[in-house]
């Protein structure tokens, strides 16, 4: 569905909010390249920056699983890289799982995002539920994360190194325009429905695939999870604490640089203002989660969440639910704060995010 079945002031004003955002992203790429691709091996000793080094998660063992006989050897495995800028960090690791056999020349994908301080091997037993379901599922480490970083603290490094030289945009930004440039290369290959694509992630992953949404309309159907958050909201109810604590070197340099005793609201306006130019203003939940409609969009938080205050996204909620509800498909947004969790992704999330996956997009 397009744009131009909001509204037309709406329709423009998302438009005009991607113009604003793409340029932002633009401003500070190492160098356009054009897209290309790279043969890649299977990752044999992922890179997990969490210590200590996660081994299950229940939450996406709860996806729902087509039993298939030997599931593994059913499924083929693709690695490669995508170069998407110039530069180290230009080189984007994707992971792709598929069932070798399938009767269906164009199949829907889903794009499945980790986490801070993981990696996409993280995500494989995501990647096999929707594999064994039909879904083309693919997966991506995001900037200094996995392939991406090669010690224990680069992402933590690559904050900190945004704010002092204002050059990079590690916290979201950066992982967008890769998310935008695999939509390139996802819709342009022959196994995949261009049209059928959807994306989702946890936390940081909820991020950017909320923002992937926002700036790529190819993006049929999105469901971030844990991710949606009102920056300015926080900032001006004194609400900012624990999304600063999850990432808190950045701001204690820049504490310091500022001469401040403390990390106060001034020193979160600032960080956001360097390292995310507009993320707490024009970018901002109010403004970007709207900008999805007409698409099909979930968004899964926990009702106790301190990162994701629930109070922070009345405003943004309200005026999703009045875009919606102009475009004539109030069905296509909901929000859900599951009762009584923090900032932690559950099986209910999981599963709530397969059923709208094949609710709208295998179902479309």
């Amino acid at each position: 569905m397009a744009d131009t079945d909001v509204p037309v002031a709406v329709a423009d004003g998302a438009q005009d909010m991607r113009r604003e955002f793409m340029r932002a992203l633009a401003s500070r790429r190492a160098g356009i390249v054009p897209l290309s691709v790279e043969p890649a091996k299977p990752v044999t000793n992922p890179m997990y920056q969490a210590h200590p080094i996660p081994t299950f998660c229940k939450a996406m063992a709860a996806c729902p699983l087509n039993n298939i006989r030997n599931l593994e050897s059913a499924l083929e495995e693709e690695n490669l890289y995508l170069i998407t800028e110039a530069g180290e960090q230009g080189r984007l690791p994707v992971l792709i799982l598929k069932l070798k056999d399938s009767k269906v020349k164009q199949r829907p994908a889903v794009v499945c995002l980790h986490s801070s301080y993981k990696c996409k091997e993280w995500l494989r037993p995501l990647l096999e539920a929707y594999a064994s379901r039909g879904y083309i599922a693919v997966a991506v480490d995001s900037r200094y994360h996995g392939e991406r970083a090669t010690y224990k603290t680069a992402y933590r490094d690559a904050l900190v190194s945004s704010w002092k030289t204002g050059e990079t945009m590690p916290f979201i930004f950066d992982t967008v325009w890769d998310l935008i440039k695999l939509m390139d290369y996802l819709s342009a290959r022959k196994d995949i429905n261009p049209s059928c694509i959807g994306i989702t992630g946890e936390s940081l992953g909820g991020m950017h695939a909320w923002f992937a949404a926002a700036a790529d309309p190819r993006y049929a159907v999105a469901v971030p999870i844990i991710g949606v958050q009102g920056f300015r909201w926080a900032i001006d109810n004194n609400k900012w604490h624990a999304r600063v604590a999850s990432i808190k070197d950045v701001f204690e340099e820049a504490r310091s640089n500022l001469g401040k005793a403390a990390i106060d609201a001034e020193v979160v306006q600032a960080v956001w203002d360097r390292i995310t130019p507009g993320l707490a203003d024009k970018f901002d939940a109010p403004y970007s989660v709207p900008s999805i409609a007409p698409r099909p969009l979930l968004v899964l938080n926990g009702g106790e969440d301190p990162r994701c205050p629930v109070e922070g996204l009345e405003d943004t909620c309200s005026r999703a639910v009045e875009v919606y509800s102009k475009a004539n498909v109030s069905e296509k947004f909901k929000f859900i704060a599951e009762p009584g969790v923090g900032h932690c992704m559950t099986p209910f999330m999981v599963r709530e995010a397969s059923d709208w996956f094949d609710r709208f997009l295998v179902a479309e």
